[in-house]
C-alpha cells in the first residue's frame, strides 16, 4: 500500500512534537511516526530507533551516496538530519500513513517530492517572543546553540506561506483539535 504522508513542520519550540504526540494518540491505528535519522548526541531520555536513528556523520554520508534519504539537510553546522526512504516504506507496509514531525526544509522537500499524496502543515507561534521564551525555558541549550536555533526559526517563520495550511498554536488544546480535523480530512480522501 501506498499511504500518504502527514507533515509537521515548524521552527524549534512552536510545539509540533506535542501536537505529533496527541495525534499518535488519538489515532494509532491510522498514523504512525517517521523516525528521522540524525549525526547529534542522544538528549535525555531518547532512544536509538525510536526518538531517532543516531548514526555516525561518515555512515550518515555513505547513506546520502547510495540514495538512502528521500531528503535530508545539514540543519545546524556539522548536525544531519534525513528521513530514510526504508522508513516511508516500513510504515506504508503497515497499512498505516506517515506523520512526521519535521523541520522547515525538510517539510518543504518532502511535499515537493510527494506532491497530493503528502499534507504539509506549518505550525506558527504566537510571536518570536513567545518562541525564544520557550527556548529559553527548555534549558537543554547552550547560550550559542540558543542563537542558533534563534536565528533559524526566525528565517523559518518567513516559510509559512509555503505549507499547505497553517496552524496556529497559540493555545494547545484547540491546536490539537485542528490538527485532528485536518489529518482526518486528509487521510480519508
Amino acid at each position: 500500500m501506498q499511504g500518504k504522508l502527514v507533515i509537521f513542520s515548524a521552527p524549534s519550540g512552536a510545539g509540533k512534537t506535542t501536537i505529533v504526540h496527541h495525534l499518535l494518540n488519538k489515532f494509532p491505528d491510522k498514523i504512525q511516526f517517521s523516525i528521522s535519522a540524525t549525526t547529534r548526541q542522544l538528549r535525555g531520555a531518547e532512544v536509538h530507533g525510536k526518538d531517532y536513528y543516531f548514526i555516525s556523520k561518515e555512515e550518515f554520508l555513505h547513506r546520502i551516496a547510495q540514495k538512502e534519504f528521500v531528503e535530508f539537510e545539514e540543519v545546524y553546522s556539522g548536525t544531519f538530519y534525513g528521513t530514510l526512504r526504508s522508513e516511508i516504506e516500513r510504515i506504508w507496509q503497515t497499512g498505516k500513513h506517515v506523520i512526521f514531525d519535521i523541520d522547515v526544509e525538510g517539510g518543504l522537500h518532502l511535499k515537493r517530492k510527494y506532491g497530493d499524496d503528502a499534507l504539509a502543515i506549518f505550525v506558527q507561534p504566537p510571536s518570536l517572543d513567545v518562541l525564544i521564551e520557550r527556548l529559553r525555558g527548555r534549558g537543554t541549550d547552550s547560550e550559542l546553540k540558543l542563537q542558533e536555533r534563534i536565528a533559524k526559526a526566525s528565517k523559518e517563520l518567513g516559510y509559512a506561506d509555503k505549507f499547505d495550511v497553517i496552524l496556529k498554536n497559540y493555545e494547545l488544546d484547540e491546536a490539537c483539535a485542528n490538527a485532528e480535523k485536518l489529518v482526518l480530512d486528509f487521510i480519508s480522501q
